[in-house]
């Protein structure tokens, strides 16, 4: 690897994202080792010096190269049983490379079986019967699924591929799919099948209730349409979807069928919960926003304890992070949330990046993906510092870090990240209040979209 520093532009762009319905942004964090007396001395004028001494080159982000740069990656996350793998944009072909180059190792390393992402549940479990059954086609289950949101990209066409061939090659070992998040855009028919027909088969005599319950919400084929009924409405409907997963609930099944389809209806709960929010109403959107953070936690936490896998969270870095870079939107994060469950089996890594290209869109909800480009941070910003590091791409342990690089990173700066909307400017971030581990890309470019 090259040791020769880069060049550092001295223009730049502020920005960050936020979104609602959709995912989100927040900060990074940043590690260094122990180093000794001199070093230290020196870092409290050049923070710099203490993070070379942390920093872990990183090769490449695309899979299907040598692992031996992640080892060191191996070793930070330990014996953490869920891995939150964050994005400082939703549309950068290097963040979605590196969660399958991630993912892979951490299946062939560290026993990891599950990846999950910032998706609906249900559409997660379409993707899972693909891996598991090989019936139908990746690109058609990638269409059906992951149409209009950030991740409609070749990217994760790839990755779906790569965990299918992965089963066919492992049967006595598969990998899984999972979405964590509430039913947005859709819940199809098929899903609300999966708890009628488990109820039809085990309490025929709930059946005619829970369909009565159904009624009027069975399918939900496009959320925002459902958003513009009459709020009276939706907040009947949420009630009804409620007392459906309470039906469902009392009927003391055992065994996993009874299990899933619990959860299958605790997931149709939520999202017509979720659905009663006012986008308009700004005062409304925290609320709603921890309530969607602590849904996808909870999601990952039952996967987790019900089927005993490590799992890699694929999401933005403020759903990931312990703290958000916005929290009067994201007052609790889902990182923060899994922190309380589940201690130090949770283990967030965070993205920054100094320039590139990615895709947004110019409103938030609704328009299309487009490329936009930032030139190099400005001086003042995290990405700035962090981008002087002798490594062109690296990644850092913050837990590990020297005194005076975690002072650095504990104060607040400037920091980028995008959701799905850009243009919008850059919020101060403390990086170490984040996450356990951070990755820094010294440039991205805009993500592949879907081939048909």
């Amino acid at each position: 690897m090259a040791r020769n520093r880069k060049r550092i532009s001295r223009r730049g762009l502020l920005v960050t994202a936020m979104v609602a319905m959709g995912a989100v942004l927040v900060p990074v964090a940043v590690q260094a080792t122990t180093a000794g007396t001199a070093d230290r001395a020196g870092a409290k004028q050049n923070p710099v010096r203490a993070l070379e001494q942390a920093a872990h080159p990183l090769r490449s982000a695309e899979p299907g190269r040598n692992t031996a740069d992640l080892r060191a990656l191996g070793s930070m996350i330990g014996d953490a049983k869920v891995v939150g793998l964050g994005e400082a944009t939703h549309g950068s072909h290097e963040f979605f490379a590196m969660k399958e180059r991630v993912f892979r190792h951490l299946v062939e390393e560290k026993g990891f079986t599950t990846f999950a992402l910032e998706l609906s549940w249900s559409a997660g479990l379409q993707i899972d019967d693909y891996l598991q059954t090989g019936k139908g086609d990746a690109r058609k289950i990638a269409k059906e699924t992951l149409t209009n949101s950030p991740w409609e990209r070749e990217e994760f066409v790839r990755l779906i591929e790569w965990m299918r061939d992965y089963n066919s090659r492992h049967p006595g070992r598969t990998v899984h799919f999972m979405g964590d998040d509430i039913g947005a855009p859709a819940v199809n028919d098929a899903f609300f099948g999966r708890v009628t027909g488990y109820v039809q088969q085990n309490h025929p005599e709930a059946l005619p209730r829970l369909n009565e319950l159904y009624t009027g919400l069975r399918p939900i084929d496009d959320a925002f349409a459902h958003m513009r009924k009459p709020l009276a409405e939706r907040q009947q409907l949420a009630t009804k979807a409620q007392q459906a997963l309470e039906l469902v609930s009392s009927q003391k099944g055992s065994g996993k069928a009874f299990e899933w389809a619990e959860q299958n209806a605790r997931s149709i709960a939520q999202t017509a919960r979720f659905l009663t929010m006012n986008p308009n109403d700004s005062d409304s959107l925290p609320t709603f926003q921890r309530f969607r953070d602590e849904v996808m936690a909870q999601n990952v936490t039952w996967w987790q304890q019900h089927t005993g896998q490590k799992i890699l969270l694929s999401a933005h870095n403020d759903h990931v992070a312990y703290a958000a870079s916005n929290p009067e939107v994201y007052p609790k994060t889902q990182g923060s949330f899994l922190r309380d469950t589940m201690g130090k089996s949770y283990l967030p890594i965070g993205f920054t990046f100094n320039q590139g290209s990615f895709l947004s869109k110019d409103a938030a909800l609704g328009g299309d993906w487009k490329k936009f480009t930032v030139d190099a941070a400005e001086p003042g910003r995290n990405e700035h510092t962090l981008d002087q590091v002798r490594y062109r791409d690296f990644y850092l342990d913050v837990r590990n870090a020297p005194a005076p690089a975690r002072a650095w990173l504990n104060t607040a700066r400037p920091t980028l990240n995008v959701g799905t909307q850009f243009p919008v400017q850059p919020r101060d971030v403390r990086l170490a209040q984040g996450f356990d581990v951070l990755i820094h890309l010294h440039e991205v470019r805009e993500a592949d979209r879907r081939m048909p």
